[in-house]
């Protein structure tokens, strides 16, 4: 059974679906079967990322699809390595021929890594990998509003969306806001937090029993309803249905607030801070 999932407009023209499937650690045939199998289901919106070493294997399951490739959006990422100009338009290039694509629909920069300070080097052979026609869309991951600014104010292109870290436990409340008054999309990788820890809220159970859904389906639509593009990952085809239905229900204003107060001063999973977090 295949879902229909809701689409948002870049401010570059892009269309994207509103939740994605994350792929970190499906590799092989293994994950080539996880990633069709999400394919099947409805998923258009494949996020992969060159340090994931698995850019082949989403290659390999979009050739397999019946679904055209134009219907599909697969991201990848830039690692920190590679934030020189010269190498960062290397980069883009394998990243292509490993996926044996003809272009990405969204390539972001994986992580700012202020300390080589070269962030923007790497944004600009972004820019021009897009005008090549690598690219459809170019975006970040994990920089902060001084980093965008930055981005900007140098090289004239604001990206289209910052990929973050974003789950109940780390709600990145005024991050959130600031895209939304720059007109950049939010994305929230490990929408879901550590499963165990998450799964077990009364908070979030009490709020799926009362919808008659799963604590994931609850924090997926509480993404949703947030205007945020989460991208959980999953190799299991049940937990990639259950994931993607999440559009038949609402969460009142008061869950919104409930499921908000959870957030933590600090949540991040792995303290990846990225004002000092550094990337290879």
């Amino acid at each position: 059974m295949s879902q229909s999932i809701p689409e948002i407009t870049l401010h570059d023209g892009l269309t994207l679906p509103v939740i994605g499937l994350g792929t970190y650690n499906l590799r092989g045939s293994e994950g080539v079967r996880a990633i069709q199998s999400a394919i099947d289901l409805g998923y258009r919106l494949i996020d992969s990322a060159y340090n994931y070493e698995n850019e082949g294997t989403v290659g390999e399951a979009v050739r397999r699809s019946a679904i055209s490739r134009e219907e599909l959006r697969i991201t990848s990422k830039l690692p920190g390595r590679y934030h020189t100009y010269d190498s960062a338009v290397k980069a883009i290039q394998e990243s292509l021929y490993r996926a044996q694509l003809d272009y990405y629909d969204l390539y972001l920069i994986h992580w700012p890594n202020p300390q080589k300070d070269q962030y923007v080097e790497a944004w600009q052979a972004l820019i021009d990998a897009q005008k090549w026609g690598f690219i459809r869309s170019i975006g970040v991951s994990n920089f902060l509003p001084d980093h965008i600014e930055r981005l900007e104010q140098q090289t004239g292109v604001k990206p289209s969306i910052n990929q973050i870290e974003l789950h109940p436990f780390f709600n990145q409340e005024e991050q959130r806001f600031w895209h939304q008054e720059n007109g950049i999309h939010t994305e929230s990788w490990s929408p879901l937090a550590r499963v165990r820890e998450i799964m077990d809220n009364p908070v979030l159970q009490r709020i799926a029993d009362q919808h008659n859904k799963t604590v994931s389906q609850v924090i997926l639509r509480w993404h949703y309803q947030l205007g945020t593009i989460p991208i959980p990952k999953s190799a299991s085809s049940n937990r990639q249905l259950e994931n993607i239905s999440i559009f038949d229900f609402v969460l009142s204003e008061d869950e919104m607030k409930q499921i908000a107060a959870l957030t933590r001063q600090d949540g991040r999973l792995n303290g990846q801070d990225p004002a000092v977090y550094e990337e290879n």
